[in-house]
């Protein structure tokens, strides 16, 4: 039989939780009337026994972990502050999160569904946020931007990194190959590079040894999914994030030109203004969708 996991303190859960709202040792000690150092103590034993690391930098910003572990012990600290009988209403929380339209359609909806049930009482407004200048239209909660990192203005959690790969239609094969594995100066100079700033063909041409310079005419979009459908409608050879673009590949409408693909250096990122991680609703979309994606 195996021995029974050993579970946090409550002591140090509380510290956890206080310290990750107040951002200061000073006041989660007076609000939990022990000393600083009591603080201190109580999270490195938490982390010690978890194996984590809750917090970066002076200024007590929360790392990928204290973040995901930050929405399950609020789930847990209102959970046991119910008393069987006296159970509030139930109240609705409303989070507004801005995405970009591509992602919200492959990678959010399909998923979406999972978060309703299992929080029923979180009310999301989403919004498209245009990925190229990471601009909303109005202030959100939570925001999804595409871009190599780091967001100055904002805290952040890397929630997705993709490789890359060029792809066409089949029939824009057909008529304009073969283009060698899209791997060298003369197989490329055949086709119709579209492009986007949101990600830019030198990655490729770096990584294949291509000495083309990064192309200044053609075709342009600003979103990754419509030169996707571009591409689709025989426009020419676009790159295409792997994960992000599975669809299309899958349903036939692209076909890859090399089975090499390299990392991009743009990944999509969940930011929030300091302080929002507070909010329960905040930290637990959070998680959710750093898990969902695992999957």
């Amino acid at each position: 039989m195996n021995a029974p996991t050993r579970l946090p303190s409550t002591q140090g859960l509380l510290a956890f939780e206080a310290l990750a709202r107040l951002r200061s040792v000073n006041l989660a000690a007076e609000e939990l009337s022990v000393t600083p150092s009591a603080v201190s103590h109580r999270i490195r034993q938490l982390e010690l026994l978890l194996g984590l690391k809750f917090f970066v930098g002076s200024d007590f910003s929360l790392s990928a972990d204290g973040v995901a572990y930050l929405a399950r012990v609020r789930e847990a600290i209102a959970a046991l502050q119910q008393v069987p009988g006296r159970e509030p209403a139930s109240q609705v929380r409303r989070l507004r999160v801005a995405v970009t339209p591509t992602f919200s359609r492959q990678m959010l909806l399909p998923r979406l569904a999972r978060f309703r049930d299992a929080y029923p009482n979180i009310e999301l407004m989403l919004q498209v946020t245009t990925p190229v200048r990471n601009m909303t239209a109005e202030e959100a909660d939570i925001e999804l931007r595409f871009g190599p990192g780091p967001f100055h203005d904002r805290e952040f959690l890397q929630l997705l990194a993709d490789e890359i790969t060029p792809v066409c239609s089949p029939a824009y094969l057909q008529r304009h190959g073969p283009f060698d594995d899209f791997a060298t100066d003369a197989g490329v100079s055949r086709a119709q590079l579209l492009r986007t700033p949101l990600e830019a063909w030198r990655t490729w041409f770096q990584a294949c040894g291509i000495g083309l310079p990064e192309p200044a005419t053609g075709h342009q979009f600003n979103d990754l999914g419509l030169a996707l459908d571009a591409a689709a409608e025989d426009f020419g050879v676009v790159l295409m994030h792997l994960r992000l673009g599975s669809a299309w590949l899958e349903s036939g409408r692209l076909v890859r030109l090399s089975a090499r693909s390299v990392p991009s250096p743009n990944a999509y990122f969940l930011c929030w203004r300091p302080g929002a991680m507070e909010r329960w609703e905040c930290a637990t979309f959070v998680e959710w969708l750093r898990e969902a994606l695992k999957n």
